[in-house]
């Protein structure tokens, strides 16, 4: 299996779109790819994996003569989609409009992990905690740009992107992930331990309450103003006619104030 896990690797088929291709699941071919050979396939798996890479057997011999080329890239690329809805079900529930050929792809592989996630039973609840926080993440993505930072230095990490790349700015992500890395030493190697680190989470809670404080203080505050300009100009609520004048009647009084 080693050529084969070679060739999938030199033509970029990733784990995702094999899976897709068989119709089976992602751990699914990871138990495939742990077999002796192509022989212990299903053979109607077997069958397909030789027409992607238009062989007529899966020896190491047949597989070492196989010369990618962009010509063979372009046959692989054919094939494979050939063999797989390249929408799948993603454009009945979004509008996929704008998106290039490129995004519809990711956006259809990160859902087939999330869906195979979802129903991996052993998984439990952990999986729904994992992809809340992650939902989480892309929705604070704007505000927080370390979190860009910190998914590249995972995607190094876990040998899908070269640890020199650097697609986003290259000093912030330099930095970040060289903090990321010495964290995650000191904590594999056991010098962090709940009890020396006690303060230090306290300080995170604290600055997290005291963010939660102000943000809730400027909530009521602007709602005050929304009331005294809605009293000032006579209405009663904001609407779509008289949200311009309500919101300069806001800007008015906030410049009264000392």
């Amino acid at each position: 299996m080693t050529y084969l896990n070679e060739l999938l690797q030199e033509v970029g088929i990733s784990k995702v779109k094999l899976a897709k291709y068989l119709g089976v699941s992602r751990q699914m071919i990871y138990n495939y790819l742990e077999l002796e050979n192509l022989n212990k396939w299903p053979k109607e798996k077997k069958i397909l994996l030789f027409k992607l890479f238009d062989i007529e057997d899966g020896s190491e011999e047949t597989l070492k003569k196989i010369k990618v080329n962009a010509d063979y890239l372009e046959q692989i690329e054919t094939r494979l989609y050939q063999n797989i809805k390249e929408e799948n079900d993603t454009e009945q529930y979004f509008d996929m409009k704008g998106l290039s050929k490129e995004e519809k792809n990711l956006l259809n592989d990160i859902i087939f992990i999330i869906r195979e996630k979802f129903t991996d039973e052993k998984k439990g609840r952990d999986t729904y905690y994992t992809f809340l926080y992650l939902y989480h993440a892309l929705q604070s993505m704007d505000n927080v740009p370390e979190i860009k930072y910190i998914l590249a230095y995972f995607s190094k990490k876990n040998g899908f992107t070269d640890p020199m790349e650097f697609k986003l700015d290259e000093t912030k992500q330099f930095i970040l992930e060289s903090i990321i890395f010495t964290a995650f030493n000191l904590y594999n190697d056991g010098g962090a331990t709940k009890s020396k680190l006690i303060e230090s989470h306290n300080r995170f809670v604290q600055e997290i309450n005291t963010e939660k404080e102000e943000a809730l203080t400027r909530t009521q505050q602007l709602n005050t103003l929304k009331i005294q300009a809605l009293k000032e100009l006579g209405y009663t609520d904001i609407t779509k006619e008289n949200a311009t004048e309500v919101f300069t009647k806001i800007a008015e009084i906030q410049s009264r104030r000392p």
